[in-house]
């Protein structure tokens, strides 16, 4: 009895090590990028200022939230862990976010609980920015499935976590081979989180968005943030759509397929939480891939903007590439504020844009 318990216990470590593989490999390799929608942040377009009577090296980009200063409204988003290549990855954003201090979130964290070897593929990033403010994650069907609030004290001690998001992905579970498309009684759950723990507690998507409805229900809980990590970005309905394909699952192949642009385009969950919601501080993240889209995220509302692939693809690649890509989004997005005459993120905050096509038909509507 005991070595069948060992041997199943080997087997399930094996099985997250592999699909954390995926979950790195499919998205830089395969693309898994959305196909026919967008994050409709084309759709805005600023109002260019020929005078804006200041010097670029006077625009400060840096930024207030969760009671710390930021070099700039941005986020590295949670990404990966539970691989060695994710270890490798989390070394290196952790390096960058101690070095230009600015939070960062890491993967799921459920495979941190199954054992040591995998827990350390999170912790890196704490060893590697001792100060950096650090973003624990568990899913919410994992809360729904009867995780403890003891086994998240556990998560957020894995990597001394100054705060832990809950990610909501009722999509990708319903399409991952392997999902566990629960999601019964996720609020309560969350509610006594925000109850229990001394921490502030986010609530994210992963890439589908958040509606204004779920928004109040969210800011009625008590979360101290919402990341509407809306659609345009990396679909993980087609990331899970190409592991069913490797997995001969029909169902799931054909799932994939139908869902793969399922979600609310970025710009529209932004506006729309925006104006449901009354204190929560908002995160606009899902497909933002310069400076700019971050300018303009934070002109539609964003106390803050979180990336993930962008990030990624630079980590994967070597530290040095991580560095660079950093300095270019950085360079950008002091740009856009240099051109909109903006010195800070609060006069950014009040830009003139204007809100055109598709976009202005979603959100004039209400």
């Amino acid at each position: 009895m005991m070595r069948k318990r060992s041997f199943a216990h080997v087997s399930e470590i094996e099985t997250i090590k592999n699909r954390k593989k995926d979950g790195i490999a499919i998205p830089l390799k395969r693309g898994a990028q959305a196909k026919t929608s967008s994050t409709y942040l084309e759709y805005v377009r600023f109002v260019h200022n020929a005078l804006p009577e200041l010097d670029y090296s006077e625009v400060d980009s840096s930024s207030f939230f969760m009671n710390r200063t930021f070099s700039a409204p941005l986020i590295i988003d949670s990404m990966t862990g539970g691989t060695s290549e994710a270890r490798k990855i989390n070394q290196r954003l952790g390096k960058l976010a101690q070095d230009h201090n600015i939070p960062m979130g890491l993967g799921s964290q459920r495979a941190g609980l199954k054992s040591e070897e995998l827990a350390a593929t999170y912790s890196i990033a704490r060893k590697n920015a001792p100060d950096a403010f650090l973003i624990a994650n568990i899913g919410g069907a994992q809360l729904s499935k009867g995780l403890t609030t003891g086994e998240v004290k556990k998560i957020i001690e894995m990597i001394q976590a100054d705060a832990i998001v809950i990610h909501l992905n009722p999509l990708q579970e319903l399409i991952q081979p392997e999902g566990e498309p629960k999601y019964t009684g996720v609020l309560a759950k969350i509610v006594e989180l925000v109850t229990e723990i001394d921490l502030p507690v986010m609530v994210k998507e992963v890439g589908a968005g958040i509606s204004p409805e779920v928004a109040i229900r969210l800011e009625t809980a008590g979360v101290s943030a919402i990341n509407v990590a809306g659609s345009g970005g990396t679909s993980w309905a087609g990331v899970e759509k190409i592991r069913a394909v490797a997995a001969k699952n029909k169902i799931k192949i054909h799932l994939g397929e139908l869902f793969w642009d399922w979600g609310i385009p970025t710009a529209i969950s932004l506006i729309q939480v925006k104006r449901a919601v009354k204190k929560t501080p908002i995160i606009a993240s899902g497909g933002l891939r310069n400076g700019l889209e971050v300018a303009k995220c934070i002109a539609l509302g964003a106390d803050m903007c979180a990336m993930a692939y962008p990030f990624l693809k630079a980590a994967a690649q070597s530290t040095d590439s991580l560095f660079r890509y950093m300095n270019l989004i950085l360079a950008e997005l002091k740009g856009t504020m240099f051109l909109l005459g903006s010195r800070n993120i609060e006069m950014l905050r009040g830009s003139k844009y204007k809100i055109t096509g598709a976009l202005a038909d979603e959100v004039n509507e209400e």
